[in-house]
């Protein structure tokens, strides 16, 4: 294992998030839970919780961990969705993310902290203004949520 501070390549390496797309089926159709960022870059937009890879953590942990820090969902079964690594898909440099959707079969409600402002869910037909590619993300996620669920779709 590495020395904190050292690194074994002298030339820059790629940086690692895990995010969660969560959804939850209300009375009105499916939602999705959403995270307003407290922080730049993207400050005020609305994105999918999520954030850096420890370097001792799984990353199905990760994004667990990120999922409770910022929104106070926990419990919720993850399942590996996509990676994503567009080049300049994050204006802080190389970035790949691991997405993991789920489904929240609680009524848990969000409650933000660490550095998200907000947390909430939304109808996925009427999405807010989003941070980073989430967009993207949130369509696909979308799109496997209804190959599993096409019955349910409001």
């Amino acid at each position: 294992m590495a020395v904190k501070g050292t690194y074994i390549y002298d030339w820059p390496r790629p940086m690692v998030t895990v995010d969660a797309a969560v959804f939850r089926l209300s009375p009105q159709g499916w939602e999705i839970l959403l995270i307003q960022r407290g922080r730049e870059p993207f400050r005020g937009k609305w994105a999918l919780p999520g954030g850096f890879l420890e370097l001792d953590e799984e990353l199905q942990a990760g994004a667990a961990r990120e999922l409770k820090e910022e929104t106070g969902l926990d419990g919720i079964d993850l399942e590996q969705l996509c990676t994503i690594g567009t080049i300049g898909r994050d204006p802080r440099g190389r970035l790949l993310t691991v997405v993991y959707w789920g489904i929240s079969r609680t009524d848990q409600q969000p409650c933000a902290g660490d550095d998200a402002s907000q947390a909430g869910w939304f109808p996925v037909q009427q999405l807010p203004e989003m941070a980073f590619d989430h967009a993207d993300i949130v369509a696909t996620a979308i799109g496997k949520l209804l190959s599993v669920y096409p019955e349910n779709l409001k």
